[in-house]
């Protein structure tokens, strides 16, 4: 159909600018945290909404940092989808708190407010919330939210609730610059907050060097080599985003009418399609349609995190993982590979059509 070779699920987006902003770092003989890193937190707290950015060695380090900020420990709970990546349940129980998993929205497999209000006990310590996907979730309540909110932006940057970017509504916000996210540093993350004592506290757990005083903290800086990329990823991210978005409206297009939901269109949300998501009968079946005609599509979260503990049954985030089909999305891809890709979707879902099976509401 036209690619000579399996078109990945992810690929990063990187130009001959972003070449050349690393170059620049590395001739300038300083690698560690520097000045390239204190523009970057300024550059991106500034766009959320936020007084304070701290760049981290990885979003997974950045959200455990939240945590720990909050005074979060053994004896607390913290309230987190069941539709999550992992990294979200490891970073709780590292603190040596309790996960508490909530079923999420049947559309978006975002955290519902309802179940938030229904889960929240005494112990609880926070709430994270994460963008699924790159659609905001909704953040109506969290002004009046008991507990600290901490927003998981880790996929959704530049996306917007109510007019506002998203993480600019929570205690916290945490953001993922992973190899294949919005924009990349290699690796890499951030925490923002509008909080001077929150944004010092997290300055303190950082860096384990040169300290009056010790206390166990964790040696996780961004270097100016990674904030370098990061500061060029970030000054094209209205290219990279629109580039997404124009991808999604000619998916929605060529796709509508198959046999598969399209990913939701809600108006007071503007997601950014970090990943383009549809829900099938049967992804196991649909994922490997695509991958025989040279398309990797994925689910887009490995396991539900409640399966791991085997205890609860929760409804929307089981039927989510049974139909859920990530689609490659992403500003790299070539004409060619749009097409080829939607002609495999085409002919996947078609077949699947046959079927005459149903999609769950």
């Amino acid at each position: 159909m036209g690619c000579s070779s399996m078109i990945h699920h992810s690929r990063p987006s990187i130009d001959e600018d972003d070449i050349a902003a690393v170059d620049r770092v590395l001739r300038s003989g300083w690698l560690a945290p520097g000045e390239q890193v204190r523009r970057f937190e300024a550059e991106v707290s500034s766009f959320v909404g936020h007084r304070f950015g701290l760049a981290s060695s990885s979003g997974a380090a950045a959200l455990h940092l939240a945590l720990l900020s909050l005074g979060v420990g053994r004896g607390d709970e913290v309230l987190i989808p069941a539709y999550a990546c992992a990294a979200v349940m490891n970073a709780v129980e590292q603190t040596g708190a309790a996960p508490v998993l909530c079923d999420v929205d049947p559309e978006t497999a975002n955290l519902l407010p309802e179940e938030v209000a229904r889960r929240l006990g005494a112990r609880a310590r926070a709430v994270i919330v994460v963008h699924s996907f790159g659609h905001p979730a909704d953040l109506d309540w969290v002004k009046d939210s008991p507990v600290p909110v901490i927003e998981d932006c880790a996929q959704a940057l530049g996306a917007r609730w109510r007019g506002r970017p998203v993480g600019a509504r929570g205690a916290l916000a945490v953001f993922s610059f992973y190899a294949t996210k919005v924009i990349t540093t290699g690796m890499g993350g951030m925490v923002c907050t509008s909080d001077p004592e929150l944004a010092e506290r997290l300055r303190s757990l950082r860096g384990c060097d040169k300290r009056d005083t010790h206390e166990v903290r964790w040696n996780c800086r961004m270097s100016d080599l990674a904030a370098g990329l990061g500061r060029s990823q970030f000054a094209r991210l209205p290219e990279l985003l629109r580039r997404r978005r124009a991808l999604a409206d000619e998916y929605d297009r060529r796709l509508a009418g198959l046999a598969a939901a399209l990913p939701p269109r809600r108006r007071d949300g503007r997601p950014i399609f970090y990943r383009y998501v549809i829900r099938v009968p049967r992804a196991d079946r649909v994922i490997a349609a695509f991958a025989a005609r040279g398309v990797e599509c994925k689910r887009p979260v490995y396991r539900p995190l409640h399966r791991y503990q085997g205890e609860q049954f929760l409804p929307h985030a089981d039927r989510f993982h049974e139909q859920a089909v990530s689609l490659p999305l992403y500003p790299s891809l070539t004409r060619e590979e749009v097409d080829h890709l939607l002609q495999a979707a085409r002919e996947a879902l078609g077949a699947a059509r046959r079927t005459r099976a149903r999609v769950a509401a």
